[in-house]
């Protein structure tokens, strides 16, 4: 009988010993490296790192209350990066949105793409189309990543931008929308939104709002 409640109080320890060490090796060990920590690309307070993109006919630009805000100009008004050379490939770009007033896109945001450049169009064409400007030298209203999407006036949006070798990928409010392939297909800006290269967002005849605008090295 001693024998017996020995042995079982032996195997008992074996078995506490074990399992402190499975997790120990689970602590050092972790499954998932830590993701890339996020820099922020505005203090808001100031334009630092930031100009009024040099449209014809912008409207005024100003930061107010943690945001910048863009007003409706003639066409287009938007803000250009003035600050350290920035990434152009293995990167993500995100920041949030506000429709203010208006009915044309909000926010066409500007990044670059290896050695050229590409804009992701936020509630174009009369309020609602998405998508990238250009593939092929199709505008976001006809190429294959065009899309329709009702943006409320007044409420912020997340986005979130991905450029890698192989693709640019986007999502809106954690749900992605943007999944575009870059083998074989010609990326490019159309003309008038040159002036925010390298990176830049701008509205057109609407007055938005931008915050937490910031970019993580991937």
């Amino acid at each position: 009988m001693v024998d017996s409640k020995a042995a079982r109080l032996f195997a008992l320890s074996a078995c506490v010993v074990l399992l402190g060490t499975l997790a120990g090796a689970d602590q050092s060990q972790p499954g998932k490296e830590a993701e890339p920590a996020w820099q922020p690309l505005f203090d808001g307070k100031t334009l630092t790192n930031w100009q009024s993109t040099k449209f014809i006919g912008e409207g005024a630009v100003k930061v107010e209350n943690g945001q910048i805000v863009l007003e409706a100009g003639r066409n287009l008004t938007g803000i250009t990066w003035t600050g350290p050379e920035l990434p152009t490939t293995n990167y993500e770009i995100a920041l949030q949105a506000m429709r203010v007033e208006g009915r044309d896109f909000f926010a066409g945001v500007t990044f670059p793409v290896a050695d050229s450049f590409c804009s992701l169009i936020l509630g174009g064409w009369g309020g609602t189309v998405v998508g990238l400007s250009s593939i092929n030298g199709v505008d976001a209203s006809e190429n294959e990543t065009s899309q329709s999407v009702e943006f409320e006036p007044g409420r912020w949006y997340n986005i979130r931008i991905r450029v890698t070798p192989a693709k640019i990928e986007a999502w809106l409010d954690e749900r992605q929308i943007i999944n575009q392939d870059l083998e074989g297909n010609k990326i490019s800006t159309r003309i008038e939104v040159d002036p925010s290269r390298p990176l830049g967002v701008a509205s057109w005849r609407t007055k938005s709002a931008l915050r937490n605008l910031r970019l993580r090295r991937l």
